[in-house]
């Protein structure tokens, strides 16, 4: 049995003060009364409303857990809580889970949070086409799913699972209110402590208080998400008081901007986001594990990191952060070493080295990574074609659904996404059966089982060189002095501003 945690109050600073404001609910403003409204600068918008049906980290990072809940939910240490379960069992051969609802719980519309919404919800993931991969995959151990009553769901998988439960922390766990299902692109339609309000598509996006929140009540009555592509100009706004929180510094460089304790308030954390060198293994060069290793000595990623980012962030050498349990520092696996790169390429059968094209997004880390790397791959001979594109609807058109590149640089923030590398559909075309089958032995197996198999699987990547990991990005939030209750690490998908206040 998991002992229940009291809803929107999960994710906040872990500190007296900030439980003593979540404890705290808010009446809604009067005419009299200005609301309190929470400016937030953001670089990644959304490409669509219904975080089952598109692509990227835009949507859930604005929607999850602030518009739409799940089951279960991460905290700030990337424990399991319980959100709209008050609590959990699993069966002894750990294929049963039982979830008892909250019987407050409900959607926006009034309607109540039954198990019969949860069958809904998550038979719609199953089945419906319009459903992302990424999404439906992860519903793949599920059997059946039952309301066993209006308040209690069994979910029965066909197989031991480690992930699935963790998985559902995230989208593919989210509960949609039944009605709602036909326009979610447009109107999202959740249980969360705030509703959707509009969206100018290139400026902002804007979430209002649910005033009939059935869990803890939010603090802040307007949330504006205000989109910049020049992180330089969001800078510029948070300084002239225009922004209370920059969601996350992509310009490292500058932090030293906010400085002012007396105005701004400095949270360093960690993150899920793997900066990756992804290599797209149908191109003919890139399928040749010597070329990979090339381009892997070939790259000086400390120099690499101090230049792009600033010196923050982490060097990793696998698909893993470490956060993981299973994590292992592989950062020296291939070391810079040009010398080595010319001789791995000759090796190869390539005197001149091949001709790559690299397409990087337009995100603050693309355009200077790609610069770098294909400065250095020159310097080993190779030909980079550089290209910068619009992200997220030509980077996500091009690359992530046509697989039209040789070689691109993104940060992947999912949660311990390393599983992408069993997916021989995903864009980077990685098929590795012997992978794959570490990953189903370790889903399946012992905790202490799933550590070790995920440790060799992690190393097989290194040892395969299926990716250049650059670096782990860092969680660099910078909020006015009055703003509490936004926690330091990004331990999911979900930017959440459940347990925010503003002195103001």
């Amino acid at each position: 049995m998991v002992p229940r945690r009291t809803p929107g109050a999960t994710l906040g600073l872990l500190t007296a003060v900030a439980l003593l404001l979540v404890g705290c609910s808010q009446p809604a403003p009067s005419e009299e009364q200005e609301p309190v409204v929470l400016e937030v600068g953001a670089t990644a918008e959304p490409v669509g409303l219904d975080p089952s049906t598109v692509s990227g980290a835009g949507t859930p990072f604005v929607l999850l857990y602030n518009v739409y809940e799940t089951l279960v939910r991460l905290d700030a240490e990337g424990a399991i809580r319980p959100l709209l379960a008050l609590d959990w069992t699993v069966s002894p051969d750990n294929t049963t889970y039982t979830f008892n609802l909250d019987p407050q719980a409900a959607f926006a519309s009034g309607a109540p949070v039954t198990a019969e919404a949860v069958v809904t919800s998550y038979e719609r993931v199953m089945a419906d086409e319009a459903i992302t991969d990424q999404i439906s995959s992860k519903m793949g151990p599920v059997e059946s799913i039952e309301a066993l009553d209006e308040d209690t769901v069994e979910i029965t998988l066909s197989r031991p699972s480690n992930q699935w439960l963790y998985d559902m922390t995230g989208p593919t766990g989210i509960v949609y209110d039944p009605e709602g299902l036909e326009t979610l692109n447009e109107q999202p339609a959740g249980s969360g402590p705030f509703t959707f309000a509009e969206w100018d598509q290139g400026s902002h996006l804007k979430l209002d208080r649910n005033p009939d929140y059935w869990g803890t009540d939010s603090r802040v009555d307007e949330v504006w998400f205000r989109y910049y592509a020049d992180p330089n100009a969001m800078n510029t706004a948070m300084l002239s008081g225009q922004l209370d929180v920059i969601s996350n510094l992509t310009t490292p460089q500058s932090v030293d901007q906010f400085a002012d304790e007396e105005r701004f308030t400095i949270l360093e954390g960690v993150t899920d986001g793997e900066v990756v060198l992804g290599f797209n293994h149908r191109t003919e060069a890139l399928s040749d594990l010597k070329v990979r290793q090339a381009i892997m000595h070939a790259i000086d990623r400390e120099a690499l990191l101090d230049t792009v980012w600033g010196g923050k962030g982490t060097l990793i050498g696998s698909m893993v952060p470490p956060t993981d349990p299973w994590y292992e520092d592989l950062s020296d696996a291939y070391p810079y070493d040009p010398e080595r790169a010319r001789e791995l390429l000759a090796e190869a059968g390539y005197e001149t080295g091949p001709t790559l094209r690299l397409r990087v997004p337009n995100l603050p880390y693309g355009p200077t990574s790609g610069r770098f790397v294909a400065e250095q791959l020159r310097a080993v001979g190779m030909d980079i074609q550089l290209d910068e594109l619009e992200f997220p609807a030509r980077w996500l058109d091009l690359v992530y659904t046509k697989g039209d590149y040789d070689m691109t640089i993104v940060a992947h923030v999912e949660p311990r996404d390393i599983d992408n590398f069993a997916n021989p559909d995903y864009y980077w075309g990685y098929d590795n059966p012997q992978f794959a089958s570490l990953l189903e032995e370790a889903d399946a197996g012992t905790p202490e089982e799933q550590v070790e198999l995920m440790e060799e699987a992690a190393r097989m990547l290194s040892e395969d060189a299926a990716a250049n990991w650059l670096f782990l990005l860092p969680n660099l939030i910078i909020t006015t002095t009055d703003v509490t209750g936004i926690a330091a690490n990004a331990t999911g998908l979900s930017f959440d501003l459940t347990s925010v206040a503003t002195s103001d």
